[in-house]
């Protein structure tokens, strides 16, 4: 699995060992940190194998399939801000789209053909209706975006000239969360670019106050409305579709998110509740490309994968809190 350390692919590591699969954890470490690793061992109760590389790095890929023979790979490793890719484009294009490119040729040098891919939500764009299907046309507004997009057309693409060749895009809505734990949670660099560790980091002292950018949307309460995941259903999604991988024939793409969408004052609404701390906030201007509301239509995922979001915003909220409060500085404490 490669992006094994980061936030989610820990969660996806701990998902695959309680199923009984034994993951290989590739890293670059550019964004997740070495005592993940620890951790994950006592929570899996087993040692992982784990390698500390780049995935655009062709010879340490070829050398870990060589060593390992992995039967499939969980591709999560990627940059993921969306103003850090509108930014720097090109970081975001050497990153993840090169990194991928490079994953799939050392997986057909080694007769590997089954990939479950992190994708995004993001390759949508503005909604032509909602909740968004996997029909709706991708129209990425954000190089981030548009690198899932590119990489999901290359997975499609080697899909039609190799006939074993199998994938699922996953894409991913809104991942928040911890594993119960407390363990393992999120712990962005700098300040954080979603929503809930931002919110959780104002809780926990370490920053003044929330910013919300827009409180005059045209949603019930003016704020922003998103489809909140916890990342252990996320994680045992993934499982899922290695799974279903089993008896695929083709390329798909499946939303993996709740069906159902909060906003901004919901979320602060339940953290209060599951922290007893109220998070000051002020309004601040909407930001450019961002949307009033979006959430999926999961029910694909429900008739392929046999999988549904089962754990609410309650338990999203304390499960972030814990993490939190055991781990005030993340994995630096």
């Amino acid at each position: 699995m490669t992006g094994g350390a980061g936030y989610i692919g820990s969660h996806v590591a701990v998902a695959l060992a309680e199923a009984g699969y034994q993951p290989v954890l590739l890293d670059n470490l550019c964004n997740s940190a070495a005592e993940v690793l620890p951790r994950l061992e006592g929570l899996c109760d087993k040692a992982l194998p784990f390698l500390v590389a780049d995935v655009r790095d062709r010879a340490a890929l070829d050398g870990l399939f060589q060593t390992y023979q992995p039967q499939a790979v969980i591709h999560c490793a990627g940059l993921k801000s969306v103003a850090e890719s509108i930014a720097n484009p090109l970081l975001y294009y050497r990153n993840n789209v090169e990194g991928s490119l490079t994953l799939l040729e050392a997986m057909q040098a080694a007769g590997c053909s089954r990939m479950v891919f992190s994708s995004s939500a993001t390759v949508y764009g503005a909604p032509d209706a909602l909740p968004y299907t996997e029909a709706h046309p991708l129209r990425p507004m954000n190089p981030y975006g548009q690198t899932k997009a590119m990489i999901e057309q290359m997975l499609r693409d080697c899909g039609a000239a190799h006939p074993q060749w199998k994938a699922i895009n996953l894409r991913y809505f809104n991942p928040v969360g911890a594993h119960p734990s407390g363990q393992i949670g999120e712990d962005p660099r700098g300040t954080p670019n979603n929503l809930m560790p931002y919110v959780a980091q104002v809780a926990v002292g370490a920053r003044p106050r929330l910013q919300i950018f827009g409180t005059d949307w045209p949603t019930p309460d003016g704020t922003g409305v998103r489809d909140y995941i916890h990342v252990m259903d996320l994680a045992e999604a993934h499982v899922a579709a290695l799974q279903a991988l089993e008896g695929q024939a083709e390329v798909q793409d499946i939303n993996v998110g709740t069906g159902q969408g909060s906003s901004v004052l919901e979320l602060l609404e339940a953290f209060t509740q599951a922290s007893g701390v109220d998070i000051p906030w002020e309004a601040a201007p909407r930001r450019p490309g961002d949307l009033a509301c979006y959430f999926a239509n999961a029910s694909l995922a429900h008739t392929q994968l046999n999988w549904s979001a089962r754990r609410d915003l309650a338990t999203m909220c304390a499960d972030v809190w814990r993490w939190q409060q055991n781990n005030p500085k993340g994995y630096a404490a």
